[in-house]
This record gives structure tokens, C-alpha cells and sequence, in this order.
């Protein structure tokens, strides 16, 4: 006796439908995804100081310096009222972005704070000499956030033989110096070593990350970026570093589809005591960094951010065409640790 075989066949208009259907769920999702980190930047209470101390105690360039206010502004930011000072400067192909609030009161960044807690931020410069661009620091009398440059030793494989040093600027902002040896970092930074510049441009954003899978959720999964190298750094050189006694941590590289700015998770495996990003934080607060990436639909992005529950700040996406900024919409969300992450639309 044989076995009926039953064959069921579907119309051709559904695997249609079911085809068109597939294509523009992955169509939503790319095209949600950030292209580039855009600038990094913070807030600061002296733009005057701060552009003075960026442009001549470290190489940074002007290239736009313009007061914003206005209803679009104030759903951005959160803040109420605002009227900003806004500085763009720029060091070999990247962007630091400082915001001065002018009718807003600017809370300092706590006085106890350290590498490991929560609202702990900094961009990495990158140097081709260690000792010299040590020693202009020096002669401009920075303060230090490092014990000395320390030299990472082979303990550490995938952080070997790179140098680093951490300073802060007169708002208690940390800045880190960085010279890769020949085997690690992007060629372009070796090519510009050669150039016989010093200071060469910013490599990557670090930020303090409660948990490194949490953390890959908004930056990986939402945003769109990829893992470029992980490193479990500890010892007494990472901990003179850090300034931090015990230092142990979980380092994550993540990048963008395009090449530039980084960002790199430092997750505190010990001590693992630091302190949680303020709940109450305003974009007017000195602590407040934005990292800022360009995405190529900025609506659909925000959808993703919004069913995934994360904390925005501004009042969704906001509609920027006609104001002073060159983006025509942007967003302001907070990721897992409470960082803040600008979106825009060129």
C-alpha cells in the first residue's frame, strides 16, 4: 500500500507579498543603523577658556562658533529656555563639539570622581610621541588624571607596547593621550606619525559600562555598530593609568560602518564600587558628554530606540531644518548607563 504524498501549494502573489515583506523589514533596519560617529562633545562653563585651551594647549583647530536658541533647541536638549554657545573644533579629520549654556546654571562635575563610575567619559588623542606631547601637558601645567604615562605591558597580548596617559582640562573633563606601537592601531595613524605632527587626531570615545552585553544591546543590536577587539586589562600599569587601585576591565572596540571615531566600552570587572550615572543629569551639567552619529533615517531609528525603552531626552525626534545647525532632525537618547547619544539627519 503507498503512502498518499500530499502537496500543498501557495499562490505566487503570497510568496510575493512574503518577499516584499522580508526585504523591507531588513530595508528598515539598515537603513536605521548610524553610519559614522559625526563628533564628540561636552559641556562646558567658560567656551572662551575652553577654546583657548583646546587651540593652544592642544592642536585643535575652530571651525565654527555660533549661539543657538529657540523652540527646536530646547526639545533637543531638554532644557528649557536654553541659549547655547556652540564650538565645533577639529584635530586631523575628527570633531570635539563644546556647548556653553549661557542663561543656565552648569552643575560642576563632582570633585570625588573616578575613572570607574558611570558618567566617566573621555576621548582618546592620538600621539606620535609619547614623552614630547607628555611634556607639553607639562609645561602647560594640566592636571593629571594618570600617576605618569604608562607603557602597557605583554601581559595584556591585545594592548601590548601601547602607551597612554590621562589629563583633564579646567572643567575636570578627562582627555587621554595615545601612541600605538607598529603592530596595533589604524594605519592611518602611522602614516600621520610620519607626517612629523604630535598631535594627530582622535582614535575613539571610552565610556564606563555597567555591563558589556546590556551595553552591546544599544550600541550593536539598535545602533548598528560592530566589534573590532576586546582586551581584559588589569595590573599595576592600567591601574596608574586609571588611577584606580585593582583595576581589572573588560575593554570593548566597537566601530562604525564608515571609518572614524570609535567608541570603546571600559567595563570595571574591580573594583567594582563606582557610582551610578545621576538620575537627575541635564544636558546643561558639565558631566553631560554627546557622542553623535549620522544616521540615514533617523525617524526609523528613533522607533527602534523607543520600543526598546531607552531614555530620551529630547522630545523625540525633532525637526532642525531652517535653524543654525547643519542636520535637518535629531534625537537625544540615553543608553543602558545613561550616556547620551545624539542622532542626526543630514
Amino acid at each position: 500500500m503507498k503512502t498518499a504524498i500530499i502537496k500543498k501549494e501557495f499562490p505566487l502573489g503570497w510568496l510575493i507579498i512574503g518577499l516584499i515583506a522580508f526585504i523591507a523589514f531588513f530595508s528598515t533596519i539598515a537603513n536605521g543603523q548610524v553610519s559614522r560617529v559625526e563628533s564628540v562633545g561636552f559641556t562646558v562653563s567658560d567656551m572662551d577658556k575652553a577654546i583657548d585651551f583646546y587651540t593652544r594647549v592642544l592642536p585643535f583647530e575652530k571651525v565654527s562658533d555660533k549661539e543657538v536658541w529657540g523652540d527646536s533647541f530646547e526639545h533637543l536638549s531638554g532644557v528649557f529656555g536654553a541659549r547655547v554657545r556652540v564650538a565645533r573644533l577639529k584635530l586631523g579629520d575628527e570633531i570635539l563639539e563644546l556647548t556653553e549654556y549661557l542663561n543656565s546654571n552648569s552643575r560642576p562635575i563632582p570633585l570625588d570622581s573616578r575613572s570607574n563610575d558611570r558618567w566617566f567619559q573621555h576621548i582618546a588623542i592620538i600621539v606620535s610621541d609619547m614623552d614630547k606631547a607628555f611634556e607639553v601637558l607639562r609645561k602647560n601645567k594640566v592636571r593629571f588624571a594618570s600617576t605618569a604615562p604608562q607603557t602597557l605591558p605583554k601581559t595584556i597580548p591585545n594592548a601590548a607596547g601601547i602607551k597612554a596617559f590621562y589629563f583633564k582640562d579646567f572643567d575636570n573633563h578627562v582627555l587621554e593621550i595615545l601612541q600605538f606601537p607598529e603592530d596595533k592601531g589604524a594605519k592611518k595613524w602611522h602614516d600621520l606619525a610620519k607626517t612629523g605632527k604630535l598631535f594627530l587626531g582622535i582614535d575613539h570615545t571610552a565610556i564606563v559600562v555597567g555591563d558589556t552585553e546590556s551595553s552591546m544591546k544599544f550600541y550593536r543590536d539598535s545602533l548598528g555598530l560592530s566589534v573590532a577587539g576586546e582586551s581584559m586589562n588589569f595590573g599595576t600599569e592600567q591601574e596608574h593609568l586609571n588611577n584606580i587601585f585593582g583595576a581589572k576591565l573588560h575593554i570593548t572596540g566597537l566601530r562604525t560602518r564608515e571609518d572614524g571615531i570609535a567608541v570603546e566600552f571600559l567595563e570595571y570587572l574591580a573594583p567594582s564600587d563606582g557610582k551610578p550615572f545621576p538620575s537627575d543629569t541635564k544636558s546643561s551639567d558639565l558631566w553631560h558628554w554627546q557622542t553623535s552619529f549620522t544616521a540615514e533615517n533617523a525617524d526609523d531609528l528613533a522607533s527602534i530606540l523607543f520600543k526598546n525603552k531607552y531614555d530620551f531626552v529630547s522630545s523625540g525626534l525633532v525637526d532642525f531644518n531652517g535653524n543654525k545647525f547643519d542636520f535637518k532632525s535629531a534625537l537625544l537618547v540615553r543608553d543602558a548607563d545613561g550616556h547620551a547619544v545624539r542622532i542626526i539627519e543630514k
